[in-house]
């Protein structure tokens, strides 16, 4: 991936990230890019705390609908996770996951902040059987 293609914007406005990480030297590769898998865990955890609130309790994850990797992550990112319900069906919910990393802020340079991330998943709400229920009414 090449970084120097990066798309430099700002974290949204208005808006409070639902997870906020600076990964470690453990989370990354033999290229020392922080893991996609690590990446796609913080996204699942993300992604469920809006589905939780909304269930009222507990969810499982049932779908990765789309997962979009734009720019690798590096240690000493801070990485930002904004999740966003778009759809609340019988038993599910979908939630739209976007992450940012502000890169800079460890070399002493001027901090810059690019969107690495996008991803739709789907999580059903369960009881305590692990059996699909009906997502309460707001």
């Amino acid at each position: 991936m090449n970084t120097n293609a990066e798309t430099h914007t700002s974290l949204p406005e208005g808006l409070d990230p639902i997870l906020r990480l600076v990964p470690m030297p453990t989370d990354t590769n033999y290229a020392g890019d922080v893991f996609g898998g690590w990446i796609m865990a913080q996204v699942d955890i993300a992604g469920s705390l809006p589905a939780m609130r909304r269930a009222r309790g507990r969810v499982a994850t049932v779908a990765v609908n789309s997962f979009v990797f734009k720019q690798p992550v590096f240690v000493g990112d801070i990485v930002s996770f904004y999740a966003e319900i778009v759809k609340v069906g019988r038993t599910s919910i979908t939630v739209e996951v976007a992450v940012y990393a502000q890169r800079g802020l460890r070399h002493g340079i001027d901090e810059i902040c690019c969107r690495v991330t996008d991803a739709v998943l789907t999580y059903v709400a369960v009881d305590e059987n692990r059996k699909p229920r009906v997502v309460p009414q707001e």
